[in-house]
């Protein structure tokens, strides 16, 4: 039976949300006990007995997102157009999510304004095994700090220019119209247009042309500005964002203010993104060098640390398991490790910790893969300080951890006693659970 206190409408049929069946202090309960019962067991000889901190908590529990991809289809076979998110368990079909509540109300409007509009014109969506129709996504983000909203449409080349063109002004005046009514709080930054004919489902840019206003809105965060374009990578909840920053700077500034060995703070920020992290620890560092493979977002890195006056951080391109081998400073007081969900790859986390780091923050999206990645990291002398979860994603079981731990034998060169064959096993077995 559903829970009465649930306040969504699509609670049980998106499958965006998991949690809001439950109260937000027992989803964080829940949380916290996940990774300290996925830790615990691993972590050896800690520095300090009381080294887990618990978890902290998102400013926001309801309305955080700052960033939706509504997708167009039916919520089944044949049926009416949809416009929102793949429904539990199904890959076709869609349901939508006008009464979503991770988003700010400006979402809810905007998605019913544009699925009215193309509802009423008979506009089809891309049938993903046809291969045919016109609409295929609905990107949404708002600045959480300025208010500002990139509305972009995504759909193939499957229509005649002109009535495109036609298409696309009008349903731009639509949501003009309904900013000037009142019915959109927010600022329109700008509302844009990207073509993308792949066979994917993933949103592709073949080329954005701007139909109101411009391509990008800036926000603040962390005392910093970050300019946003509908495919900047950006954390998805603002305020849970500073939280986990406002984590990752105080466990830096504990290790680099308690080692008497570090005068001119070296960091390394490995698979950098953004550089979000970066910039903000720039402030406590001679220099600070990211490191990350999409190359898109290492040109975002550098041009916000333009805006920002930041000077002392360098942004290179490249897959951080080669890129680790031709990195010739010397060896970082401090480095930043924040892989994807797999974690670090086995073949890069040997060079990794060849850099002989004297300390590492690791920020983790996956407590899974954090605690394979300790099992080598405390084999070759690392030992934990401090680990805190962090709610980036309230009401989805996903949590975010960060770890920070110290080389204790940071002139020693300690073999690998971990078996990495079985170490490569244990990241396949667990990924074939997960």
């Amino acid at each position: 039976m559903q829970n009465q206190n649930i306040i969504c409408p699509h609670f049980g049929k998106c499958g965006g949300c998991s949690g809001l069946d439950k109260s937000y202090e027992q989803q964080l309960n829940e949380k916290k006990n996940l990774v300290w019962e996925t830790l615990s067991p691993v972590v050896v000889d800690p520095l300090r007995e009381d080294w887990f901190e618990g978890i902290k908590s998102s400013p926001m529990s309801l309305e955080y997102r700052n960033k939706m991809e509504f997708t167009f289809g039916d919520e089944y076979k044949d049926g009416p157009l949809a416009l929102g998110m793949h429904k539990k368990r199904s890959f076709h079909d869609i349901v939508t999510v006008d009464g979503c509540q991770l988003v700010h109300p400006d979402f809810r409007v905007i998605l019913r304004l544009t699925l009215d509009f193309f509802s009423e014109r008979n506009i089809p969506y891309f049938h993903r095994k046809l291969h045919t129709g016109f609409l295929r996504h609905l990107m949404v983000r708002r600045g959480v700090n300025s208010g500002q909203i990139l509305v972009d449409l995504v759909t193939t080349t499957q229509m005649d220019e002109a009535q495109s063109t036609a298409l696309l002004k009008e349903w731009t005046d639509t949501l003009i119209t309904a900013k000037k009514e009142g019915r959109i709080i927010g600022e329109f930054a700008g509302i844009l247009h990207t073509r993308n004919d792949t066979l994917s489902d993933a949103v592709k840019d073949e080329g954005t042309e701007v139909l109101h206003g411009a391509d990008h809105f800036f926000e603040d965060l962390m005392g910093l500005k970050f300019r946003i374009t509908p495919f900047s990578f950006f954390q998805t909840n603002s305020s849970g964002a500073e939280v986990l920053y406002g984590v990752v700077r105080e466990y830096v500034m504990e290790a680099l203010s308690g080692d008497d060995t570090i005068k001119d703070p070296l960091i390394f920020d490995l698979y950098s993104g953004t550089g979000t992290i970066a910039q903000v620890l720039s402030a406590v560092a001679k220099r600070v060098i990211g490191v990350e493979i999409v190359e898109e977002a290492v040109l975002a890195a550098r041009k916000n640390a333009e805006l920002n006056g930041l000077h002392n951080c360098e942004f290179h391109a490249g897959d951080v398991m080669q890129k680790v081998k031709e990195l010739s400073d010397g060896s970082p007081d401090l480095m930043i490790l924040d892989p994807p969900r797999d974690g670090c790859h086995p073949k890069a986390l040997p060079g990794i910790i060849d850099l002989d780091a004297k300390h590492i923050v690791y920020v983790s999206c996956k407590v899974k893969s954090l605690a394979r990645d300790l099992i080598i990291l405390q084999d070759r002398g690392y030992k934990i300080v401090r680990a805190v979860a962090v709610d980036e994603f309230p009401q989805t079981e996903h949590v975010e951890t960060v770890c920070l731990l110290s080389n204790r034998k940071p002139d020693t060169k300690v073999r690998i006693d971990v078996d990495l064959e079985d170490y490569y096993r244990i990241k396949d077995s667990k990924k074939n659970q997960d």
